[in-house]
């Protein structure tokens, strides 16, 4: 995994807690699940990176 993959990896991961913890606080349900599912996402693409490396 490239430094670049995980530095967009990790922003993604932090943009989705922010919006989860947004949308929690505001009583927004739309935001927390998008928040939530764009954490999902980013480790969804971590794990993919992570295989990977390990047959490389």
């Amino acid at each position: 995994m490239s430094a670049a993959d995980k530095f967009k990896n990790a922003a993604e991961d932090l943009t989705g807690k922010a919006k989860e913890t947004v949308g929690r606080v505001t009583d927004n349900d739309k935001l927390e699940a998008e928040g939530k599912a764009d954490q999902v996402k980013a480790g969804a693409k971590k794990t993919g990176e992570d295989v990977k490396d390990v047959f490389k």
